[in-house]
């Protein structure tokens, strides 16, 4: 299933046991939902809030009634990600849009400048998200924009060097001259 249809099915879920879960989701899902890419994800990273206990639950239990469908881990609605919060430009939280409008679901993800800090700062510190960073195609501008955002975020003093050749790297792959 891909996030929508499995968002929609959560959504009802929720629904059905007069459950509301508000929230800011990151990751493959957020660019799904903005058909960024167009994916299955095995996951739907929730950045904000910490999710309730109540949803947590909910979530477990979905996910074993449709596991005859849909191999869903039990922790397919995570946390996983909440860290990124500390490390967000200023300001974020104004610019989230709203992606998945369901009667028990709502969710909202990082506005575009926010999500392309957020993408590329997981590119330059783990190495992943590369075909991710692609999709987004961040114009020279954003790049720029990013750089002047990512090169303080780390104390490593090669950490400078490592995100310009990093971006770099995605300018030259989106046939940016650099």
């Amino acid at each position: 299933m891909h996030p929508r249809e499995l968002l929609t099915e959560f959504d009802r879920y929720l629904r059905e046991r007069g459950l509301r879960f508000n929230a800011i989701v990151v990751g493959g899902t957020a660019l799904n939902l903005l058909g960024v890419v167009s994916r299955p994800t095995k996951d739907c990273d929730i950045l904000y809030p910490r999710i309730p206990e109540e949803i947590a639950q909910a979530s477990r239990a979905f996910a074993a009634q449709i596991r005859a469908v849909e191999m869903l881990q039990d922790d397919w609605l995570n946390n996983g990600p909440a860290t990124l919060i500390e490390h967000l430009p200023l300001g974020w939280q104004e610019r989230v849009l709203t992606v998945f409008a369901g009667e028990a679901l709502h969710l909202r993800c990082l506005g575009r400048q926010d999500l392309l800090c957020a993408k590329l700062f997981a590119l330059c510190d783990r190495g992943i998200d590369f075909d991710d960073c692609i999709a987004l195609a961040p114009s020279p501008v954003e790049l720029a924009a990013v750089r002047v955002w990512l090169e303080p975020q780390d104390g490593n003093l090669e950490w400078p060097e490592h995100v310009r050749n990093t971006l770099a790297d995605v300018a030259r792959r989106l046939g940016h001259a650099i």
